[in-house]
């Protein structure tokens, strides 16, 4: 699966290694992210890193040891699109609305966690046309409508990542993307996904990337010992 659609099916890396006549390596650009923070970036000197892109669209990747891991059907880490992990109801929401079924996603399924964690999917909730950096400066200004935006969108991805939590327990999360620029998430949302993770605790640290809009690049060029 892609998100550019044309590409399904077709197989780029060996047109790829044909057009260049050398062999070539490919990932996504969330699976480069977190071998790149892994490595030598906000994930290093931890074994288990999960790394999350937070942008355009929502994905991830998982690495071990400075390694990623690629299962047999090349999407370890694509809880992008999995449905949002208890959904909240009319009665027990944050504004009285009802998540279920969520958005349709390109993908053909509705309520994937991606329709409700993008950029454009907070632009939509929040009601307005305002770029993230601008939400959060509203927001910082006393904005009802943009605070209201931020706290279901941090209640949201405490929830996603908390089931992450629950099937691998890494050792740290990573967030890339333009939205893990906020600052907001990284006290906000660890103070919310304990209702959720299966322990009387939760240690995992929730972190920013070290490398910024570099550390896709930089994870590719890693791919190669």
């Amino acid at each position: 699966n892609a998100n550019s659609t044309c590409l399904i099916g077709r197989d780029l890396s060996g047109d790829l290694e044909s057009r260049l006549k050398r062999a070539v390596r490919l990932a996504n650009d969330a699976d480069c992210f977190t071998v790149s923070e892994a490595v030598d970036g906000a994930g290093r000197n931890h074994r288990v890193v999960f790394g999350v892109i937070l942008g355009t669209g929502v994905g991830g990747g998982i690495c071990i040891d400075g390694k990623p891991v690629v299962g047999p059907n090349a999407i370890t880490g694509e809880w992008g699109h999995n449905p949002l992990p208890w959904p909240c109801s009319a009665s027990d929401s944050l504004d009285g609305g009802d998540e279920r079924p969520g958005p349709p996603c390109y993908c053909g399924k509705r309520g994937c966690i991606e329709t409700f964690l993008s950029g454009p999917a907070l632009a939509s909730d929040s009601g307005t046309d305002m770029s993230t950096p601008a939400l959060v400066a509203a927001a910082g200004a006393g904005d009802d409508k943009a605070n209201a935006a931020l706290d279901r969108y941090a209640h949201r991805l405490a929830r996603a990542l908390a089931s992450v939590i629950n099937v691998l327990d890494p050792d740290v999360i990573v967030l890339g993307g333009g939205l893990s620029n906020m600052a907001y998430l990284y006290e906000a949302v660890p103070g919310l996904w304990q209702d959720w993770v299966f322990s009387d605790h939760c240690d995992t640290p929730l972190v920013p990337n070290t490398h910024g809009d570099s550390s896709g690049v930089r994870g590719a060029a890693w791919l190669w010992p």
